[in-house]
């Protein structure tokens, strides 16, 4: 998770940009180039996302693409998916105990890799649904993971013994508009969006409410949930919206589709089209200048921060 600037770097990034009124957010443009890395790939590939696990950090994409960071740079582990048919992989999580990634994609692609053995497990097309996954939650150890996929269909399939076949089961928790996003903050009880302006809850992982979002008219693309209480929800034209258990509050960052977001109580990261990069406090947005216009598709942070996006894109902060 990201961390609040410190009172002094915010004085020295204040200092190299002007204030400007953005709709009701106060927008700082800083942070040189030079704050970033841009890290070698073997893979020109677009990375859809990327995730912490105990061995280091993986990331998932077109054709299949898993990759992970080594020395001379990002070495391609596999080129084509847990079924080798190079479907495309958008979403992945890691185990409670960091021992495991699961991703998903396109044509019902799911995988489980174990980092220790490199070995590939292939849980695809749960309930013989070939649908095309975005996005994968799982809680619990390796080996013992409950397992929540969201996708185009509109349904959620989960598994609460590890993916095993003949364990899954399904749930549309809208109206079937597509649900590019799902994430967990304890065993069973998370949040998922769609396309449709909607946030769903959950508390058993089965069950799903939805608790907003009124009037919001734009696209929905990223999702982060740290509670039943601390949930942020990324879009487009710059969308931002962050809920308190009771009330959704919006901001405006911009003009950029915001494809992803990861918060730590008021302070994140959000990333997006042309290369945008935002961080935002309690106090400030703050717009940092990358050395790329590729779209970005992801950020995690473990201490530094990670974006992967187009054209096998990864920057590091």
């Amino acid at each position: 998770m990201s961390r609040s600037l410190t009172a002094t770097r915010r004085a020295t990034l204040a200092g190299l940009g002007a204030i400007v009124a953005s709709g009701s957010v106060t927008s700082v443009a800083a942070a040189a180039e030079k704050d970033w890395t841009v890290e070698a790939t073997e893979t020109d590939s677009t990375l859809h996302d990327v995730v912490s696990a105990n061995a280091g950090r993986f990331a998932v994409g077109g054709g299949g693409v898993l990759t992970a960071p080594a020395e001379e740079g990002w070495l391609t582990l596999r080129d084509g998916g847990p079924t080798g048919n190079g479907n495309n992989l958008y979403g992945a999580s890691v185990t409670d105990d960091g021992e495991r990634v699961w991703f998903v994609g396109a044509s019902g692609a799911i995988g489980e890799y174990i980092p220790a053995t490199d070995t590939l497990v292939d849980r695809s097309a749960p309930m013989d649904n070939t649908n095309n996954y975005n996005d994968v939650a799982v809680t619990g150890a390796a080996g013992e993971a409950n397992v929540y996929v969201a996708g185009d269909s509109g349904k959620i399939y989960y598994s609460f013994e590890n993916g095993a076949t003949g364990t899954w089961d399904y749930v549309t928790p809208g109206s079937g508009s597509a649900l590019p996003a799902i994430d967990f903050h304890a065993p069973r009880s998370g949040h998922a969006i769609d396309t449709n302006g909607r946030v769903f809850a959950t508390d058993d992982g089965v069950t799903w409410n939805a608790i907003g979002i009124e009037d919001a008219n734009v696209t929905f693309y990223g999702l982060d949930s740290d509670a039943p209480d601390d949930v942020a929800v990324s879009g487009g034209n710059g969308t931002l919206l962050t809920y308190d258990g009771a009330n959704w509050t919006p901001d405006a960052l911009g003009d950029a589709d915001l494809v992803d977001v990861e918060t730590d109580g008021e302070a994140g990261y959000v990333v997006g089209s042309g290369g945008v990069v935002q961080e935002f406090t309690a106090d400030d947005r703050i717009v940092l200048d990358t050395p790329t216009g590729e779209n970005l598709n992801a950020v995690d942070v473990d201490g530094d921060a990670v974006v992967v996006g187009s054209s096998g894109t990864v920057l590091r902060r």
